[in-house]
């Protein structure tokens, strides 16, 4: 990034705005909303649609929604809360369905992790319901990518284009299928091509990845206004979120100006700018945050047909603040139904590995990654272990109970001694210890993959970055809470040559965590837009449907 940070993120590092500005900002939308639920009244709105999500987890057995004919052609922006919940309410019992086993739905080539929730992979996005010959090809209900409602015969000209987009999916599902089982020509690639015990399966990863590039639209929506909307922090813990924001909105490959040609469409609101301008300090009240994200939905579904169209599943929000899962309750359908793409990324939490995008939390203290890349060999690394941190959250206790100041091959501590480099000793340890702390997501994973450092993972319910593509089992170790008093025989139960071999693949897989600007193909911004991407793949967006 360095010199080139500035131009690259607009509003990086801004920190001030002019109250009377702030205050137009808020207020307006508000105005404006109220306006659009006045006049229009309820919702009445007949696209309505209901989404079997992931149809590798349900049985063959679908059920079909009953269709209703409305007399009414009014609509308002959204419904209201009751309704929206007795949507919710009558889409979850009617979905009622036989659930696989998740270990069931993914192939048994799969390298699980231990972690309490196994990730959604790529492979699992490719199982078949159904008979082969139906399979990506029709819109029947025994497809792969779900369409639980039945459409309507009327295509309109907005319909038709609709279509071409569920086409173009069901194309790209059946090119990544055939190159799951290996049916490809020779892969003649200029800058990378996965490979490798790293990845779930390399080749459907690589196949649908090229897919991503060939045909990804994103429509971001243009209403609101910085700091709150269009901006995000670039130098903090919370980088990823600036830069995926001032990333996306630069964007001339995947950013769309047509929502017509949209696959999907984000919300650009960050979190962490709703803390530090809407938030009262201290006062642990969400509201104001969760109204503004609200009042926001409300204004651009007045204003464009497609919230409404899809109940959100075609939307995307981003958040690697701490309270992006709480800001996501702004909305039934943002919870319910929008992929979540999150740092925070914890199960026990409403976290759904199957909807919903866990991407990395990387601390980039002066937007650049200079310094901070590299690390010697596995030979010149004498430190078996390595954690330094402050004590919060209910993991880290455990840590330090057992383990600081105990033993001279795991090094554990509160503060580092006066002179001490924590890159430094990261870089002399062979593992690097990355425990919870009051979330579930922590910096120290990217910063033990950029020094080359075995990445232990100290957590319970947390699903790692990318899980859907990567096995992290081949370069890192997962340790469930209750065993951290067995740290160090399960680290030295790792044999030599199996610890070099983990560690050679986490500098390989590096280069999927590193923040570029420009972004370049395979890093960070694009491994994100892929994730984002594998979701939608499977979901079905029907062109009309009459549910209530």
């Amino acid at each position: 990034m360095g010199g080139g940070s500035k131009k690259w993120c607009r509003f990086c590092g801004s920190s001030s705005i002019s109250s009377v500005q702030l205050l137009l900002f808020m207020v307006v939308p508000l105005i404006v909303v109220s306006g659009f639920v006045s006049v229009l009244g309820p919702l009445t709105s007949n696209k309505v649609l209901f989404i079997s999500k992931y149809p590798w987890l349900w049985s063959s057995t679908s059920s079909t929604l009953p269709t209703t004919n409305s007399s009414s052609s009014s609509s308002s922006p959204v419904s209201s809360v009751k309704d929206s919940g007795k949507r919710l309410d009558f889409l979850s019992q009617v979905a009622v369905a036989q659930v696989l086993n998740m270990e069931e739905a993914i192939s048994n080539d799969s390298l699980l992790n231990r972690s309490s929730t196994p990730p959604h992979d790529i492979e699992a996005a490719i199982q078949i319901n159904g008979p082969k010959e139906n399979v990506y090809m029709n819109d029947s209900v025994s497809g792969p990518a779900t369409n639980i409602v039945s459409a309507s015969t009327n295509k309109s000209h907005h319909e038709t284009g609709l279509d071409r987009i569920e086409a173009s999916l069901r194309r790209a599902r059946a090119a990544i299928k055939e190159a799951k089982h290996g049916n490809q020509t020779q892969i003649l690639d200029p800058d990378y091509v996965p490979d490798g015990p790293m990845y779930r399966n390399a080749k459907a990863f690589y196949r649908s990845y090229v897919e991503m590039e060939k045909q990804l639209k994103i429509f971001v929506y243009e209403e609101g206004q910085p700091p709150l909307f269009h901006n995000g922090p670039c130098r903090s813990i919370y980088s990823t979120e600036g830069n995926f924001i001032h990333g996306i909105e630069m964007n001339e490959q995947f950013r769309t100006r047509d929502p017509e040609k949209a696959h999907l469409f984000f919300l650009p609101f960050s979190v962490v700018m709703m803390v530090q301008f809407v938030y009262v300090p201290d006062s642990y009240n969400f509201g104001p945050i969760k109204q503004t994200v609200a009042d926001y939905i409300n204004l651009i579904a007045g204003k464009h047909p497609y919230w409404n169209r899809s109940l959100a599943s075609d939307h995307f929000m981003l958040s690697c603040h701490d309270w992006g899962p709480e800001t996501s309750r702004s909305s039934p359908y943002l919870l319910k139904n929008s992929i979540r793409a999150l740092c925070n990324a914890n199960t026990s939490e409403g976290f759904n590995p199957t909807k919903d995008v866990s991407f990395p939390e990387i601390n980039l203290r002066t937007g650049s990654l200079k310094g901070f890349i590299g690390g010697p060999s596995p030979s010149r690394r004498p430190i078996l272990a390595f954690f330094a941190g402050g004590l919060h959250g209910p993991v880290r206790p455990v840590v330090f109970e057992h383990w600081e100041n105990k033993d001279e091959d795991i090094r554990v501590h509160k503060y580092l001694p006066k002179g001490i480099s924590y890159i430094d000793m990261m870089r002399k340890s062979k593992y690097c210890l990355c425990p919870s702390g009051y979330e579930v997501a922590s910096p120290r994973v990217v910063e033990a993959i950029y020094g080359g450092c075995v990445p232990v993972l100290i957590s319970d319910h947390y699903v790692p970055p990318f899980s859907d593509v990567m096995n992290w089992k081949a370069f890192s170790v997962e340790v469930p809470v209750k065993d951290v008093p067995n740290l160090k025989k399960i680290l030295m139960a790792i044999s030599p040559r199996q610890y070099i071999r983990m560690q050679r693949r986490v500098v390989q897989v590096r280069r999927h965590f590193e923040v570029q600007s420009p972004p370049k193909r395979f890093d960070v911004f694009h491994m994100i837009l892929h994730s984002v991407w594998l979701r939608r793949l499977n979901v079905r967006v029907p062109n009309d449907a009459n549910v209530l």
